[in-house]
């Protein structure tokens, strides 16, 4: 079946959906709202997992999941391992968080992509205190308001300073994000003073106030058509500058958020692939 883009839904449309998706337009609502398109057109804009980019049993990789504790968050944090198979020493390490509906088989997908670039990559699943990921989009979605964030945002600084220990790493560990994730990533760097790179990809920018404990480089991706994301950059911006932190900022024209997400319509493939290489280039110039 042909991939359906962006490009193919009204932008209207596409608003209502992110709505929808960030929890501010109930299922309910989108369907009234765009009626006629119905739920024809929910499952149209909804992921489709059939063909990760990196097969689970690939045999340059070991995969795995693990616990590690996290006493001041929920206890324990689960999620998806992923390491190069035959490495020869030790690897820096890189913390992938997800979207808003927990560790989905996009994001372990994503996992693997991250670990065959040289990296042992660790994705943690924050509704793992409800259950998990329950294998089912909507159900993931309505589970996640659900956290207590104060212990979710504990548990992924609990998974950052696990992989810092991890004995298979050299002790460097950065962080990529994606939508949730990337205003995690946005988080971490003003919480962890020893990370040594972030990528949030399309995050909601942490206050201006926190902006002064950033000592990480930082790689921000953005999207064109993201005019809520978009509206926090000036102030985020602003105190970066301010506070001389270290960042690049690239927006993407012409696409719409989560273009990095190859499993929807909105994803964007030269975006997501200059996206993509500029992380890598990233992580390899600050993991070092």
């Amino acid at each position: 079946m042909t991939r359906l883009t962006a490009a193919d839904f009204d932008p209207e449309v596409l608003k209502l959906f992110d709505g929808y998706v960030h929890g501010r337009v109930s299922r309910r609502d989108f369907l009234s709202r765009a009626s006629r398109y119905a739920a024809a057109l929910l499952a149209q804009l909804s992921p489709s997992f059939a063909a990760p980019l990196v097969a689970p049993a690939d045999a340059r990789l070991k995969t795995r999941y693990v616990d590690f504790p996290s006493p001041q968050g929920y206890g324990k944090v689960h999620g998806y391992l992923a390491e190069p198979a035959n490495a020869k020493g030790k690897l820096p390490t890189i913390l992938v968080v997800h979207e808003n509906r927990g560790l989905n088989p996009h994001i372990e997908d994503v996992t693997r992509r991250v670990a065959l670039d040289g990296y042992v990559a660790f994705a943690p699943d924050a509704l793992t205190p409800l259950g998990g990921y329950p294998g089912d989009e909507d159900k993931a979605r309505e589970l996640f308001p659900k956290l207590d964030q104060a212990k979710t945002r504990a548990d992924f600084i609990a998974a950052a300073h696990a992989l810092a220990a991890l004995p298979q790493g050299t002790g460097k560990v950065g962080v990529v994000g994606f939508c949730y994730g990337g205003g995690i990533a946005n988080y971490l760097a003003t919480q962890l003073p020893d990370l040594a790179a972030a990528v949030p990809f399309y995050g909601m920018q942490p206050p201006a106030a926190d902006v002064a404990r950033i000592r990480a480089p930082l790689l921000i991706h953005d999207a064109g058509k993201d005019e809520r994301i978009l509206a926090g950059w000036p102030a985020y911006e602003a105190a970066l500058k301010a506070n001389r932190v270290d960042y690049q900022h690239f927006v993407y024209p012409g696409v719409e958020h989560g273009f990095n997400n190859d499993t929807t319509p909105r994803y964007d493939e030269a975006a997501a692939t200059l996206a993509w290489g500029r992380t890598m280039t990233f992580f390899k110039a600050k993991l070092a």
